[in-house]
């Protein structure tokens, strides 16, 4: 466990590799689980400012899935997530010509429509924060159809913090992060001792 700032991170996420393979699993974490894309409630007000250009992007079931449910939904915890298509994947997943899922709010964001990337829990995935008061713990997640992640990983020697960068800054911040890359190149040499 590494402890960090206001946060507690899992030692997965310094020892697990990964990077992920999209070529393999085909986007396959905006279909699978019980819910849509975790949501954090200061992203529900960019959402709504954001649909008008997300939309265009989005698929004609996509689109129906928020006419029905709304642009998030809240569950049986109070958390809030995106909606979904028939209990599969995430109303804003769109397939490519590959038959790959990616994301209508990530393409509106590629094409300078809108300025935020996409919900921070996709961004970061494969890890999970956790709230509690006064620290939020990062855990990673794994899941079988992330098999090809972990392996494409190891092959290219890049850990899960590695990977996950540019989402750890835009969550915490560059200073947080390279307090993090410090605390693991000592730890990381003080293992080789």
């Amino acid at each position: 466990m590494i402890v960090l700032q206001n946060t507690v991170i899992s030692d997965d996420v310094r020892d697990q590799f990964f990077v992920c393979n999209l070529e393999k699993c085909k986007g396959a974490c905006c279909v699978e689980g019980d819910l849509g894309a975790p949501l954090e409630e200061d992203e529900l007000e960019i959402l709504k400012d954001s649909y008008e250009h997300v939309k265009p992007y989005m698929s004609a079931a996509g689109l129906k899935a928020v006419e029905e449910q709304g642009l998030y939904i809240k569950d049986w915890e109070g958390d809030f997530s995106t909606p979904t298509i028939g209990n599969r994947e995430c109303a804003y997943a769109i397939y490519d010509a590959d038959n790959t899922l990616k994301c209508a709010i990530e393409q509106a964001y590629y094409d300078g429509k809108i300025s935020w990337k996409k919900p921070i829990s996709c961004h970061l995935y494969p890890i999970r924060i956790t709230k509690y008061d006064g620290f939020e713990a990062l855990n990673y997640d794994r899941w079988g159809i992330c098999s090809a992640a972990c392996s494409f990983g190891q092959d290219l020697g890049v850990r899960v913090y590695q990977f996950l960068k540019e989402p750890l800054i835009r969550k915490y911040g560059e200073g947080w992060y390279s307090e993090l890359e410090q605390l693991m190149a000592r730890e990381e040499e003080a293992a080789q001792k």
